[in-house]
């Protein structure tokens, strides 16, 4: 581990730890991700979330092709230091890929899925799939 930096233990789980992402202001939880050592050291250096993209196998600033960048104001450890808790300001106001303000925009209420607000941007014409 690099000095200023916290002891994590990304062995523990194959190199990456989850980071969850709440609003800094309203502690709405709006994202997981995961990290990496470099994605962490990114993060504090820059104060952008940048993670880890398992699909991509790459790291990832988020906001880079969207514009829904995260400026860090905090950053907490778990007690096993083994899972990050990012205090954020979500620039541009959607935190999840899909346009909605935060990845957890379903409720399960009596046995379904209820969608809870409305997309902030069109995610077809954002990531130009």
């Amino acid at each position: 581990m690099k000095k200023n930096m916290p002891e994590i233990d990304f062995k523990k789980s194959g190199g990456l730890v989850p980071a969850v992402v709440q609003d800094y202001k309203t502690g709405e939880v709006l994202m997981l991700a995961y990290m990496n050592e470099k994605a962490l050291e990114a993060t504090i250096k820059t104060k952008k979330a940048t993670y880890w993209s398992r699909s991509r196998n790459k790291l990832w600033i988020k906001g880079e092709t969207s514009g829904n960048f995260q400026e860090v104001k905090e950053i907490y450890i778990d007690c096993d230091n083994d899972t990050i808790l990012l205090k954020v300001n979500q620039i541009g106001g959607a935190a999840c890929h899909t346009g909605f303000r935060s990845c957890f925009f379903r409720k399960w209420e009596e046995d379904k899925l209820i969608t809870i607000g409305k997309p902030l941007f069109n995610p077809k014409e954002v990531y130009k799939k």
